[in-house]
């Protein structure tokens, strides 16, 4: 790590009269774990994080943070300084468009990233920025979003950002179940060159969630991170996560405010106890972990159902993001034991109603009925009665009436004990307006 930062020193972007290796060195980074083993413990954790995350307000900071943040900021002018003439004049550095010097406050969150992720060490967290900075200016992080890398088929698939949680955080999933065919992982990570390539888009994908923030004291300035394991080929995976995990742990410092693990099989925690724990409590308070079959339950608690992935129990659609924010959607519960109608009134004849409802983990019967509202007309069947296995995705459908009446959509959980999170929308169009 130090050779790294001497070399850094010698770059003219550096004070040559004040070589970075006077600085006092750092002790030694903290072991990073793989990506298996940083599984393997969070396996363990509770589901609900105990995670706070910072406000990034200076009046909110200890004393001694406070100290520590105007030491750091005292100390980056000397680095990046040279000499012009007779005078002395220094180079801005910046990261996201953001200069770190002259008093923004979005610079100062910055910077409490880096001296929170090294537990406001300020030698240690200078280290971190100027290696961070040297990493961006060679990999070409802040134009990365103006390449086309060609990886069209796994947009939406492998890593991609997708609406936001409760609080406003934007949300990135992650799924790596079709690198288990051979062919598919060949293509992209057959060699080095190929490699290289998949972490660059890796990392574009994140540098679109990251423009997505504020960088404000009291605003939105991290990510929620959804990884879907089903079916990772783990064996295969092992040196592609590994230099994912490094390349998020050196350069984007407490980018992520909550990490969700869903679909977790069952081994992970049997394996456990072959691996050391080595993560602090503060990370190990970002996981939540959400086993097979519980990945809608999970995400509810997080995320509203019009922003979540049909795929992971939600009732958004690809298509749908082509239409501005998703229509919001009423939530309720499906208790074991319990039928529940949910009745839509006030449906005039020749208008066309469209609507989605899911039931987390369904396994369930599902119907859909008309009901006309003239005395002695017959009820129809719009969706007959059918038993919903729990890989379904949301149900998406619409009708059109013939008279004035009445749909009902009833789930019928009678032979189930347990209780289940469910969602739905709809929107009637009057027939004036088909």
């Amino acid at each position: 790590m130090m050779d790294t930062a001497l070399e850094e020193a010698s770059s003219p972007m550096l004070n040559q009269k004040t070589p970075f290796h006077d600085t006092p060195q750092a002790s030694p980074k903290p072991y990073k774990k793989g990506f298996v083993a940083t599984l393997m413990e969070a396996a363990t954790l509770k589901s609900t994080p105990s995670f706070k995350e910072d406000t990034y307000f200076i009046s909110n900071l200890r004393s001694s943070e406070k100290k520590a943040l105007q030491e750091l900021k005292d100390k980056i002018p000397s680095l990046f300084s040279f000499e012009n003439g007779a005078s002395s004049e220094v180079v801005v550095p910046s990261m996201w468009g953001i200069p770190l010097l002259g008093g923004d406050d979005r610079a100062d969150v910055i910077l409490l990233k880096f001296l929170r992720a090294r537990d406001f060490r300020v030698n240690e967290a200078l280290i971190m920025l100027l290696n961070c900075l040297t990493w961006r200016k060679e990999f070409g992080a802040e134009t990365i979003l103006e390449e086309d890398l060609g990886f069209k088929e796994l947009e939406g698939v492998i890593a991609y950002m997708q609406g936001y949680d409760r609080e406003g955080h934007p949300v990135c999933y992650n799924a790596y179940g079709m690198f288990k065919d051979k062919e598919m992982y060949e293509r992209f990570f057959g060699d080095e060159e190929k490699l290289k390539k998949f972490l660059r888009w890796r990392i574009q994908v994140l540098e679109r969630g990251i423009k997505l923030l504020n960088f404000k004291p009291g605003g939105v300035n991290s990510l929620i991170q959804v990884t879907d394991l089903k079916d990772m080929p783990r064996r295969e995976l092992r040196v592609a996560s590994k230099h994912i995990l490094s390349l998020f742990q050196d350069n984007y410092p407490e980018m992520v405010a909550l990490k969700i693990f869903i679909n977790v099989p069952w081994y992970f925690s049997m394996l456990y106890s072959m691996f050391t724990p080595f993560l602090t409590q503060r990370t190990k308070s970002k996981f939540v972990i959400s086993k097979e079959g519980t990945a809608a339950e999970t995400l509810y608690k997080f995320i509203k159902p019009e922003d979540i992935p049909v795929q992971y129990g939600g009732l958004n659609r690809p298509s749908d993001l082509q239409n501005g924010p998703p229509k919001a959607a009423s939530e309720f519960t499906v208790k074991g034991g319990e039928r529940v109608n949910i009745q839509i009134e006030g449906i005039e004849a020749g208008a066309t109603i469209t609507w989605d409802i899911m039931v987390g983990g369904w396994d369930l019967e599902y119907s859909a009925e008309f009901i006309p509202n003239a005395e002695g007309s017959y009820i129809i069947a719009v969706e007959k009665t059918r038993k919903i296995l729990g890989h379904e995705e949301a149900i998406h459908n619409s009708y059109t009436s013939k008279a004035a009446g009445k749909m009902v959509l009833s789930v019928d959980n009678t032979v189930s004990r347990k209780k289940k999170v469910a969602a739905y929308r709809y929107v009637v169009r009057k027939c004036n307006n088909i």
